[in-house]
């Protein structure tokens, strides 16, 4: 079912200070947190089958990436909530990986009505398109310690969800589009490249966008505790409406698909951080993706 005319379409990424204050606001310095200083500069990008050029925001030179996409959740009050995804590997082949705070967060902790997910989304209809023609969510499995009773800032670390998307004739979103291969903790600084569907400005959530370079590996004394073990790339100019998108290493541009490190959790004006996946995630992948 689309929205109305009117329905307000809000971009999800939170930010640092959003730990403490609202999913939707991603203008605050990291610093608000207790960040120290910013990392060293980022080497070039160099690891991976393909090494897309160093990026703080551009569009993805191919247009989009067929396993990559936009997810629309659609909530009551006529509203709809834009975060970006990625189908990843799994027994049952209809997997797809976005941030836990996608589908529900202290500041929204209502689960949404429905969740939608168009892969390789090239524009064209905004949400509307993905609520009318895009593959639905059968249920969903957030991480076990995202609990939105809590205060954010305590369960960031768990900020990772699957979704099972339902089959088309038959076929899984697998089948269709192909899928990335999870890589679970210990996840180390690298090249890496993060995509998403930006919505506010300078972005209209209608292009997929990228920052790619050497990521950084928060640690210990870096940064606060909730963000510690997080994956940073700076500049990163992207905006609400990529939370949940996939942090790739070894992008195979035939296959538009690559190794699934992290999903984009929070960001700033000028950086983002990617929530890497623990080891137990690939248990939860199993039996969540498992065929049945």
């Amino acid at each position: 079912m689309a929205s109305a005319p009117g329905a307000a379409e809000r971009g999800v990424m939170t930010s640092t200070r959003a730990a403490v204050a609202a999913l939707v606001t991603c203008t605050t310095a990291l610093a608000v947190m207790g960040a120290a200083e910013a990392p060293a500069p980022h080497r070039s990008l160099s690891a991976g089958r393909e090494t897309p050029k160093a990026s703080s925001g551009d569009r993805w030179p191919q247009g989009t990436v067929k396993t990559v996409g936009k997810l629309v959740t659609k909530l009551s009050g006529n509203q709809v909530e834009s975060c970006s995804a990625a189908i990843v590997d799994s027994p049952s082949g209809s997997v797809v990986a976005t941030a836990a705070h996608c589908i529900a967060s202290p500041e929204r902790p209502r689960k949404p009505q429905a969740v939608y997910f168009q892969p390789g989304y090239e524009g064209g209809g905004g949400p509307r398109a993905v609520l009318t023609k895009g593959w639905k969510a059968k249920s969903w499995k957030v991480a076990p310690g995202w609990n939105v009773k809590k205060e954010l800032e305590s369960i960031l670390p768990n900020d990772w969800a699957f979704l099972r998307m339902e089959k088309r004739g038959g076929r899984t979103i697998q089948d269709v589009y192909g899928a990335n291969t999870l890589r679970t903790e210990p996840v180390a600084s690298g090249a890496t490249v993060t995509l998403g569907y930006p919505v506010t400005s300078p972005y209209d959530g209608e292009s997929l966008n990228y920052c790619a370079g050497e990521a950084h590996r928060y640690r210990r004394g870096e940064i606060a505790a909730a963000n510690v073990g997080a994956l940073a790339l700076q500049p990163c100019k992207l905006t609400q409406g990529v939370s949940g998108g996939p942090w790739l290493r070894g992008i195979d541009s035939a296959r538009g698909a690559g190794t699934l490190v992290a999903v984009t959790s929070v960001g700033s004006d000028d950086e983002l951080l990617g929530r890497p996946f623990p080891k137990s995630a690939k248990a939860v992948l199993k039996e969540f993706g498992g065929r049945r």
